[in-house]
């Protein structure tokens, strides 16, 4: 068996171990990456993140020329569209694959020895590979541990056939002519709402009383009456069954029985830390639940073993994965550092797209100490000269009343995913709403709202 002894062992390819690698091998710290999962890049880059924004993409261009084809839009016509799913697939496949490579690209250049195999460890520091070409045993001084997450499976659902996770719904060489999606979550209504602007009829099954029940209803209304226009199908506070014969059980909010017509059932209720297969119960960690307990320098219980990205807890978000393992390398070459963000703003690509950074109306509930400001995005010229001001699309602003520090910033809207950035920006600064509105913000630009916003909960909007 071959043998290894490294400084930096990183078990996960995904964005919190590359990244991890990548910064390592910047600090001259000798690393070995181990590959066992979706490939470089992990979940998000090969099948969640990147390729369901190309499928939201391809679906969201093909509803642009139906429209024109329905009658014409913006004095535009166009023929019936028709779609080759294989073939937008095979795209979608390119830009995993261009991005792939870049990641090999980046991980060589910054020197990181890439294993790809499953790693089962037998203590803390000490994991066997199995690769095609055989074993290989590494020891490690210190181990990023970026192991991921992994599609819930319901024991009553079992993936496989006709039931599906996201990850087989990227990959589908046609369209269903009837989805049924179990799981009103950000996952399942993105995919949804794709295959719904591709053609499917689609239908929607959600145990709580609304979608996307981990935001306010204000964020969510938009959504909803995107799904009521467009003919999906929603059953809230309906529970699932079993799938046979074509055909979905599921009992509705008033306990009836009821039959959904399905060709294809794509259950998307969560997901879970991958902790399962890889020696875990061996390393001596403590658990937080289903999730790796680390404290705010993403250190476990057992010295000189970190943990970043899903493996962590909430949100399991790419981005925050990615900052964990920046953080992680930076504190094996001995430098000071905590995960210890202010905010993490999360997006929501449906239709219309949702951003949610720091607290919300939730958050606030019951407090007098704090204001907060709406500004529609009907009000904003750009929005309206890019058909993104008739959704009910929204800013709001959050922040102290005494010293008007921002405490939250929500939109709502079409392409509003390319504010979160700013959002996220304004808050980890501690700016107050004066900074904000002190801003001269680019004309015409759907960030506009965010000044217009802040300007409203000082009491002086321009626009409205």
């Amino acid at each position: 068996m071959q043998v290894l002894k490294t400084k930096v062992l990183i078990i996960g390819a995904g964005t919190g171990g590359y990244v991890a690698g990548i910064r390592c091998g910047q600090l001259g710290l000798d690393t070995v990456l181990v590959d066992g999962g979706d490939g470089l890049g992990g979940t998000c880059l090969n099948v969640g993140c990147i390729p369901s924004k190309a499928i939201i993409h391809a679906a969201s261009k093909f509803e642009t020329v139906a429209k024109a084809a329905g009658g014409g839009t913006l004095g535009i016509t166009a023929a019936a569209p028709a779609i080759d799913l294989s073939q937008t697939v095979a795209w979608k496949d390119g830009i995993v694959r261009k991005l792939n490579n870049g990641v090999a690209a980046l991980l060589n250049k910054s020197k990181v020895k890439v294993i790809r195999g499953w790693a089962t460890f037998s203590d803390a520091k000490t994991c066997t590979v199995g690769t095609d070409d055989g074993d290989i045993r590494i020891t490690a001084e210190h181990v990023i541990l970026a192991t991921g997450s992994e599609p819930v499976e319901l024991p009553f659902l079992p993936f496989g056939g006709d039931v599906i996770s996201s990850t087989e719904a990227l990959s589908l060489d046609a369209v269903p002519e009837r989805l049924v999606v179990v799981g009103g979550g950000y996952i399942g209504l993105e995919l949804g709402i794709a295959f719904r602007k591709l053609g499917a009829r689609v239908a929607i099954v959600e145990m709580a009383d609304r979608i996307l029940p981990l935001y306010d209803k204000a964020l969510t209304d938009p959504v909803a009456k995107w799904l009521e226009r467009h003919g999906v199908e929603l059953h809230l506070g309906a529970r699932a069954g079993g799938f046979g014969d074509g055909k979905l059980s599921i009992t509705t909010r008033d306990g009836e029985p009821m039959q959904l017509e399905a060709d294809k059932v794509l259950v998307t209720v969560g997901r879970r830390p991958r902790t399962r297969g890889w020696g875990l119960e061996n390393m001596g960690l403590a658990m937080d639940g289903p999730f790796v307990k680390v404290d705010a320098r993403c250190a476990t219980a057992m010295k000189n073993v970190w943990a970043v990205g899903d493996l962590t807890g909430e949100p399991m978000l790419a981005h925050k994965g990615s900052a964990q393992g920046e953080i992680v390398a930076e504190i094996i070459a001995g430098r000071d550092r905590v995960f210890d963000p202010v905010t993490i703003a999360a997006v929501c690509f449906t239709e219309p797209e949702i951003v949610s950074a720091g607290l919300g109306p939730q958050d606030i509930e019951g407090r007098d100490d704090v204001i907060q400001a709406v500004f529609p995005l009907a009000a904003i010229g750009r929005a309206l000269a890019i058909e993104a001001g008739d959704d009910g699309g929204f800013v709001r602003v959050i922040a102290n009343k005494d010293d008007h520090r921002l405490l939250g910033v929500q939109a709502v809207g079409q392409h509003v995913a390319e504010m979160s950035n700013s959002f996220a920006q304004m808050l980890e600064m501690g700016a107050v709403l004066e900074d904000v509105a002190g801003v001269i913000h680019v004309h015409p630009t759907l960030g506009e709202a965010f000044h217009e916003a802040s300007l409203r909960a000082l009491g002086h909007a321009i626009h409205i």
